[in-house]
């Protein structure tokens, strides 16, 4: 049985969850199971529904409970929708269903304090053998990279955000 590895794509660049979501089509190519949990994610972007129609692959928005709060203190509602994604994606990842499991924007639930960095570690400790686990978002806790197998950080160059004021797009970034 091959061993699945932890990887971790993170940094300021753009790219951390496209690159997610390649490794989850190219596994559902190759007759895997996949799971995908979206953190903070209330609404669907574009590719959700292209995932979903893909056999063997999952796709669950965990969302953030109270709508956006990345400018507000998490209130209740927040802090137990990111308690039940937790529960979700520790059962994904441990329970052997799956052959890969991503979890999109685990770093930012970190970073705006709705999980804690020992949740993620008991995730990574908890993964099935075979499981590949995958976490994204910017400002990885350090202690969740030196435990991962593999960690790419996505470095900006140049972002039309910042020299052209572009905000997302459909099809491009949502």
């Amino acid at each position: 049985m091959e061993k699945g590895q932890i990887h971790i794509y993170t940094g300021d660049g753009k790219g951390k969850t496209t690159a997610a979501l390649g490794l989850a089509v190219r596994a559902a190519g190759a007759g895997k199971t996949v799971y995908i949990g979206q953190f903070i994610k209330d609404m669907e972007y574009h590719e959700v529904g292209v995932l979903r129609s893909l056999k063997g692959v999952t796709v669950e928005l965990y969302g953030s409970g109270d709508g956006c709060f990345i400018d507000r203190v998490p209130a209740q509602k927040d802090l137990d929708a990111a308690a039940a994604a937790v529960k979700k994606a520790t059962e994904a990842a441990s329970g052997g269903k799956y052959d890969v499991v991503i979890l999109d924007e685990i770093n930012i639930a970190h970073t705006l304090r709705l999980i804690t960095e020992q949740q993620m570690l008991d995730i990574m400790s908890k993964k099935a053998e075979k499981t590949e686990l995958v976490f994204t978002g910017r400002n990885c806790p350090q202690s969740v990279m030196d435990k991962a197998d593999l960690v790419t950080e996505m470095k900006e160059i140049r972002h039309y955000y910042s020299t052209k004021g572009l905000l997302a797009r459909d099809g491009i970034e949502r």
